[in-house]
């Protein structure tokens, strides 16, 4: 998609993480691992876990209020609530629905997106069109996980990597050239077993067997998706720039999905970009999948590191496997 006016841009952002921390250290003490393997190849220290009664849509609730009040909007303006997530309150209802409920947003429309890591930028894409074609004038969208929910903690190769936390956007239309320039979306499904819950679904619904197989777990075959994510990443961020027209030297900022500093490392060497232009958090929060864009976002604004008429880059990938790119021209909606 490449946008021409109007421009959907972004005019209020929100995150939220639970205040319980896990250390490398703590989980030493849980399964074969060490601080020192986990940062060699991860570049994850510490990640946040949920508490007991902190569902996903709690954790997005306190996200979405955040992002309304930094707007300076009410409830009652939000057209469209789009909520991504691996890890919703229950199959159904939508997540958004419990959301546009509890916000008290009683005129929007509301809906749920399965992307994988990916969610959020998907959202965000689409989102963006109900705007620009005049669908919706405001429009709400929120990344949210619970994933310590679904992880074996005796898997050393998934239980370090994931942490848990919300971020939101509001989406509006925003004056002159500034906005979303282009996105991309991308799947490539014959991947999907890389990464992948096998239960809990209508192909193995729960029984006594899924339960005792831990197929209500993550599955995940690391060097798989290591290798997708290393294309994918690439691929995206080259594609938006064609898209709009633009460049690798045009880019200001790159906010890469927050999976593992090598992959984050490796995006921005091919940008050509030094890596106090890139975001990263990873260290503090893990992946937090369609959680760790936002959070890395508004992480980066309140820095100063994003500045009115920056060319800012979004890319991730995720279960699907799934893949996508967003470049947007900030706008400093609080000048």
């Amino acid at each position: 998609m490449k946008c021409d006016q109007p421009r959907a841009g972004i005019v209020g952002l929100g995150t939220y993480v639970p205040e319980r921390v896990l250390t490398n250290e703590e989980l030493q003490q849980m399964v074969d691992t060490s601080d020192e393997w986990i940062r060699a190849r991860t570049g994850i220290r510490e990640r946040r876990v949920a508490s007991p009664d902190e569902a996903a849509s709690d954790l997005a609730l306190v996200a979405c209020q955040r992002a309304l009040e930094d707007a300076g909007i009410g409830p009652d303006e939000i057209d469209l609530i789009i909520a991504a997530t691996n890890t919703p309150d229950m199959l159904f209802p939508a997540t958004a629905c419990l959301l546009q409920d509890r916000i008290g947003a009683a005129g929007a429309g509301a809906f749920d997106l399965l992307a994988g890591c990916t969610g959020f930028i998907y959202g965000v894409a689409v989102g963006a069109q109900f705007i620009t074609a005049g669908a919706a004038r405001t429009v709400l969208v929120v990344g949210a996980e619970a994933l310590t929910r679904i992880i074996n903690w005796q898997d050393r190769n998934t239980c370090v990597l994931f942490g848990d936390g919300a971020g939101a956007v509001v989406l509006r239309e925003v004056p002159g050239d500034r906005g979303i320039l282009s996105t991309v979306l991308g799947a490539d499904g014959s991947g999907a077993r890389h990464l992948y819950m096998p239960a809990g679904g209508s192909r193995l619904p729960a029984s006594a067997e899924t339960v005792a197989k831990g197929l209500h777990y993550v599955h995940m075959n690391g060097r798989e998706v290591f290798k997708f994510a290393v294309r994918a990443m690439e691929d995206g961020a080259r594609e938006v720039l064609r898209r709009a027209g633009l460049t690798g030297a045009d880019v200001d900022f790159l906010i890469p999905h927050q999976a593992n500093i090598r992959i984050i490392e490796h995006a921005a060497k091919k940008m050509n970009l030094p890596m106090d232009r890139v975001a990263v958090n990873v260290d503090r929060y893990g992946n937090t999948s369609t959680a760790s864009i936002p959070l890395a976002l508004e992480e980066s604004v309140k820095k100063g590191k994003i500045k009115d008429g920056d060319n800012v880059v979004m890319v991730g990938f995720g279960a699907g496997l799934t893949w996508a790119g967003l470049l947007i021209r900030w706008y400093d909606y609080k000048k």
